[in-house]
């Protein structure tokens, strides 16, 4: 029996039901409150960093810059995290983004395409690519490892064959107001109102279903503080940002992808089947489902997500760099173990991904503030992967 969401399967592999001997803190920490325990490391970065600033981290100007900073390893963590909830990697995923963005930047400037034609023909090529990629894993059995690899080394090749090693720029105002715009802040309260309004919505309609269905039912109180804390988190969010310029334009995508992935991860027929591939892959060919077809529509997503955050980052940049996502498969790697994916598949949430990528933006942003050397926030980077991936394997009761 598969359980979707964050939940893994019920029936596991030999040795993952074992308590974590030594760790039971982490263990129920880190297996039971994990998004909890990451928003507190959030809240813990940004008092430290905001200490170090003397307040100058928490304005409304840097958390606007910061959110837009995370949103483009927002973009790829979104679509990476169903990567590896079905077993497989994408490393090439930072050069995609290069390779993409840079097409944009040259249609734009040398072609004066439409912003409409040029986002339909980047995520045309963006789609192209990730079924290529996925073609090569899941049909012709070569190890995604392997492929992503090659993608790596060859997508960067390309891109500097088509920008030519140099910086192209300036491009268009429309494409730049995707990257560096602004929603109008009465239209950000509108936004605000009605997230809480759909939150309210689907809490009340998830108290019916389980009624319906005779399934365990919260108490009231318990939805109605749910319900509250997510009004007074939304309305803290739009004032902070409305305090600035508005909600930038890359994190109203971000919030708009964070809403259809998490319903196709929850409520679909193929996020059920992602999650049933990465949790027992044999079991879930021999029910029926096509596994290389969903592992092919996974690459498939990848390389649209690709596309469409090549674009922002280049709208954001104002321009398209030879140097464009380099090291974006890493931080995107990173972000969706930080959120609680798991490394051996079946396991992950999207909305966990994008709290992981917001805790690597908050580091790099604080660290550059603080004119940390670009070695130590290597070291810094790295470090807190190691960890994410340990917690995993202790939260999960592996052992070796």
């Amino acid at each position: 029996m598969i359980k979707t969401g964050a939940v893994a399967a019920t029936t596991s592999l030999p040795g993952q039901d074992k308590p974590a001997h030594g760790f039971p803190g982490v263990k129920q920490l880190f297996s039971q409150n994990k998004i909890l325990a990451l928003l507190i490391a959030i809240a813990l970065i940004w008092a430290f960093f905001a200490w170090k600033t003397e307040g100058g981290y928490l304005t409304p100007r840097n958390i606007s810059n910061l959110l837009r900073q995370m949103s483009i390893t927002g973009m790829l963590a979104s679509a990476m995290v169903f990567v590896i909830i079905s077993g497989e990697i994408d490393l090439s995923v930072g050069s995609l983004l290069g390779l993409l963005g840079g097409v944009a930047a040259v249609l734009d400037v040398h072609y004066h395409m439409p912003l409409a034609a040029n986002l339909a023909i980047v995520c045309g090529l963006g789609l192209l690519v990730g079924l290529f990629n996925g073609y090569w894993a899941a049909y012709l059995r070569v190890p995604s490892f392997i492929v992503g690899l090659a993608g790596m080394l060859a997508f960067r090749g390309v891109l500097l064959g088509v920008t030519g090693g140099s910086t192209i720029a300036p491009v268009s105002d429309q494409l730049v107001y995707l990257g560096q715009g602004y929603l109008p802040t009465l239209l950000g309260d509108l936004m605000g109102v009605i997230i809480f309004a759909i939150a309210g919505v689907v809490t009340w309609r998830s108290r019916l279903s389980n009624v319906r269905y005779g399934l365990p039912v919260a108490p009231l109180w318990r939805d109605i503080t749910r319900v509250v804390v997510a009004g007074l988190v939304i309305l803290g969010f739009v004032r902070v940002l409305n305090a600035y310029d508005g909600i930038p334009i890359p994190v109203l995508l971000l919030m708009v992808l964070l809403a259809l992935f998490t319903y196709m991860a929850t409520q679909t027929v193929f996020g059920r089947r992602i999650y049933a591939v990465g949790s027992n892959m044999e079991a879930t060919r021999l029910s029926g489902v096509n596994v290389r077809g969903v592992k092919l529509a996974i690459f498939a997503l990848m390389g649209l997500m690709c596309a469409f955050a090549g674009v922002v980052n280049t709208a954001r940049l104002a321009a398209g760099s030879p140097s464009a996502g380099s090291m974006g498969e890493l931080d995107a790697i990173a972000a969706c173990f930080i959120g609680g994916t798991s490394m051996r598949g079946g396991v992950g949430t999207v909305h966990g991904a994008l709290i992981g990528a917001l805790v690597m933006a908050s580091l790099d942003n604080g660290m550059s503030m603080l004119d940390v050397d670009s070695f130590w926030q290597m070291i810094v980077k790295g470090t807190i992967l190691l960890l994410a991936v340990w917690i995993d394997v202790v939260s999960r009761g592996s052992s070796r």
